[in-house]
């Protein structure tokens, strides 16, 4: 619908999100839900799009407007000798990066802001094209030069290897209108790599928002034993620690089968969680760790039921007594849903979110995975599920009342 459309006297605000959205990342697109799912509440006769990796997916899912990040115009074989490929990218990169220029700044003609919704986008890790530092950096500077509003809205940052990955976070921050970070540890990175404005503000990760008819209102304990959750993640890679080892990953399913045989011992049962399809192959090579460790009666206590979607994710959540979880967003929704958890933590924003909601000592490190020093977290916390439960609860109440502040002054900007 074109953007001069009028309603009454006003045009239509036209507003714009940008990010790694249409992804099989449950914990994307329950941050791009929240965030619309507020807006369009607030500012019904507006119109929203998104600038996003899966647009086909996305527009599917959420009946809105898309584009992809960085449009293909012409499909050519990748070489691999070193002279073609330098001429490639001269006679026939540059050109198409130059028409991409050309089509966002005509993309967004009318567009009144540019919202950059949560999720961890400012890191180089896997790379600065698609959803890295560079496209973040050009769409910023072309809502810039469009005149319309730069929005930053509770992004995690981290990390930021490369000098180039550096420059486009920094730039394209130094560009916002509006600016928050989800966490301390986020803010006191780009602080640490030169990157401080006074004004800045920390507010909680924008899945707390979600609105609370998309929670199960009620518990489904069919089971007679407890049921413990269990998230597993593939591994993070490059995103968690400058020097990946493979080892960490077998320490980490070595640890959880030590930890599965201790809860089927004590007379829990367990179900596998996940939050990215990509954790598929994990969940497949944990379940063959525990094929050679488990009798068959035990193997059938351990649920497995794949999923497609948040929905899914979250009804699964809602049937589980604790969470022991490694995703970022499963951790965050099991508090959401008033579990009590301990994270797996892989990432700052981990063990952030743990020391934020007063429950840092229910935080494991990924990277020194110790079995006996899990269970005992475990039972400490099985021990104190009633004293947690009213912490969570307030803490939750009050991250929902911080976002609703800041989204006021979203609506100020737009």
């Amino acid at each position: 619908m074109e953007t001069d459309v009028k309603m009454g006297s006003e045009r239509r605000k036209k507003i714009y999100f940008f990010g790694h959205f249409g992804s099989p990342n449950f914990g994307n697109e329950i941050t791009l839900v929240s965030i619309l799912e507020r807006l369009r509440r607030e500012l019904p006769a507006a119109e929203f799009a998104c600038i996003c990796t899966s647009p086909e997916t996305l527009a599917t899912t959420q009946k809105i407007e898309t584009c992809p990040i960085t449009p293909t115009f012409v499909r050519i074989p990748r070489l691999r000798a070193w002279l073609p490929g330098l001429l490639r990218r001269i006679l026939i990169g540059l050109p198409s990066e130059l028409w991409r220029w050309l089509d966002a700044f005509k993309r967004l003609r009318g567009a009144d802001a540019l919202i950059i919704p949560g999720t961890g986008l400012l890191t180089d890790s896997y790379g600065l094209s698609s959803w890295g530092p560079y496209s973040l950096f050009k769409w910023s500077w072309i809502s810039k030069m469009r005149g319309c509003k730069l929005l930053f809205v509770s992004v995690g940052a981290g990390p930021l290897y490369g000098v180039l990955g550096r420059y486009f976070a920094k730039s394209a921050l130094s560009l916002a209108d509006f600016r928050s970070f989800r966490d301390h540890a986020s803010k006191a990175y780009m602080e640490g790599i030169g990157f401080a404005k006074n004004g800045d503000r920390v507010c909680p990760d924008l899945v707390f928002s979600l609105p609370e008819a998309m929670l199960p209102q009620n518990e489904n304990r069919g089971s007679r034993r407890r049921i413990v959750g269990l998230g597993l993640m593939a591994y993070a890679g490059r995103y968690s620690v400058a020097d990946p080892r493979s080892e960490t990953y077998t320490g980490y399913l070595e640890c959880l089968a030590v930890f599965v045989k201790w809860l089927l011992a004590n007379n829990y049962d367990i179900r596998l969680l996940m939050g990215d399809i990509c954790d598929m192959p994990v969940i497949e090579d944990f379940k063959a760790l525990l094929k050679e460790r488990l009798c068959t009666a035990d193997a059938q206590r351990i649920s497995d039921k794949p999923i497609q979607s948040v929905t899914q994710l979250i009804s699964q959540l809602a049937e589980t007594d604790i969470v022991v979880g490694t995703r970022f967003h499963n951790i965050l929704l099991a508090l959401l849903l008033n579990k009590p958890v301990i994270a797996i933590s892989f990432h700052h924003k981990c063990a952030s979110l743990m020391g934020e909601m007063g429950m840092e000592e229910y935080c494991h490190d990924i990277n020194h995975m110790n079995a006996a020093r899990l269970i005992e977290q475990f039972q400490d916390v099985e021990k104190n599920v009633e004293r947690l439960k009213p912490v969570i609860r307030q803490k939750v109440e009050q991250f929902r009342q911080a976002l609703d502040g800041q989204y006021t002054l979203i609506f100020k900007n737009v």
